[in-house]
């Protein structure tokens, strides 16, 4: 204890000027923001100093704009502990689910255009969907098969933005889970079009537009995309979002120079001591996910949370119309939220998770607020009503020997603080 409190005043010692983030305001011209207290700030940085320091996870980088206007940046830690390369602003991450906000946008622009209809049956794109069918159990019957019945209406490109399309994933011990596994999109290889078409033939999990399920809809989503617009999927996405919004060092797997600055991912052994791991799931080389795949900088995603909170516009770029944007973020689907994580005060728009319920909720949103998160502790949110955007970046690959990554979701906490 006395080693850890230790460390903790070292720490708090360490004073020094925040780096300077470096990305432009939201609307350019506009009036400075009234930034974070002085107590956000010294808070926020002290907290993640300490948090790298005593190995929690091996650094962080995080920036917090207000009112349009990046006012806060903090590095902490190492990028790369054994090399002892330190986390930097333009460090580069691995996502992950942070990803799927992406595709989602990416849809919405097919959508403002009328390339894409959000009640387009999935078919129309991707006709193996023409086939699916709903496991009535989840354990197979006395012939060895999963019990299924036909679809009571087809399923939706709305259904995959609001995760309620029975899609599900690689992580179900039951027999209908071991069906999917077995179709697991992140191993072997092809392109998303063949992922996608094995995907389909295991049965859904209930009736689409009856319950949101976290799974890989955003990859099946994806390939819609890359079919309505008529090129593929990380061709789409750079040059309608991530070129236009100058994110530069956006990219996926399988683009080239893709592991060019790459934070070094970590898991915890069984002494919850950080060892490095040479690769992960989402290191996606001959294909691009919609779910997972990209990487990217805290600057580089700030634009993206910038243009959402901007609704839809960031600098001279406008990638979505504003009633686009309030479409997406305002909650389709009121409760059930990662409930199953014990998670509270939740409901989802369009590729988003929004607040519906600050009371309910263990940190202190707002009702409104906006986000999501990536599998190896990236985060972001868009608070509305105060002006905060925040994005909160570290990379630890999750393990039996893991803490929650809670400084990442600990640390927006202290950006309110003083609001």
């Amino acid at each position: 204890m006395r080693t850890l409190r230790l460390a903790w005043l070292l720490v708090v010692a360490a004073c020094g000027a925040a780096p300077d983030p470096g990305v432009p305001p939201a609307e350019p011209g506009a009036a400075p923001a009234a930034g974070l207290s002085r107590a956000a700030r010294f808070g926020l940085d002290r907290f993640l100093g300490a948090s790298a320091a005593l190995g929690i996870h091996s650094g962080y980088v995080a920036i917090v704009a207000r009112d349009g206007h990046a006012v806060h940046a903090t590095t902490a830690g190492w990028a790369d502990r054994e090399a002892r390369r330190p986390m930097q602003l333009d460090t580069h991450f691995r996502m992950a689910s942070m990803t799927k906000p992406v595709t989602a946008v990416a849809a919405m622009i097919l959508v403002e255009e009328g390339r894409l209809g959000l009640d387009d049956p999935v078919s129309r794109t991707v006709p193996a969907a023409a086939a699916l069918r709903v496991a009535t159990s989840a354990e197979a019957d006395a012939s060895g098969r999963v019990p299924t019945e036909p679809l009571e209406r087809p399923l939706r490109v709305r259904d995959l933005l609001t995760f309620q399309s029975g899609i599900g994933s690689e992580d179900d011990p039951s027999d209908l889970g071991r069906l999917w596994a077995a179709r697991d999109l992140y191993t072997g290889s092809g392109s998303l079009a063949l992922r996608v078409d094995r995907l389909l033939e295991a049965p859904l999990y209930e009736q689409p537009g009856t319950r949101w399920r976290y799974g890989w809809s955003a990859d099946v989503l994806a390939r819609v995309v890359e079919v309505a617009a008529g090129q593929p999927f990380g061709d789409f996405v750079r040059e309608r979002i991530t070129e236009p919004l100058g994110m530069s060092a956006t990219r996926f797997f399988a683009e080239p120079d893709s592991r060019e600055g790459l934070a070094t991912l970590y898991t915890q052994d069984e002494a919850r001591r950080l060892v490095p791991v040479a690769e992960s799931r989402s290191d996606a080389t001959d294909w691009t996910p919609g779910g997972s795949g990209l990487v990217s900088t805290a600057g580089d995603y700030l634009r993206f949370a910038l243009m959402l909170w901007n609704g839809g516009a960031y600098g001279d770029a406008r990638i979505l119309a504003p009633e686009t944007v309030a479409e997406m973020t305002r909650p389709h689907v009121a409760s059930g939220v990662l409930a199953e994580e014990g998670i509270e005060g939740l409901g989802w728009g369009l590729g988003l998770a929004v607040v519906v319920d600050a009371g309910a909720s263990a940190t202190p949103d707002r009702n409104g607020d906006f986000f999501w998160s990536g599998y190896y502790g990236t985060h972001f949110f868009v608070s509305p009503k105060t002006g905060l955007v925040m994005v909160i970046l570290t990379q630890n690959l999750p393990s039996e020997h893991s803490r929650r990554p809670y400084p990442v979701y600990l640390a927006p906490a202290l950006a309110f603080w003083g609001l």
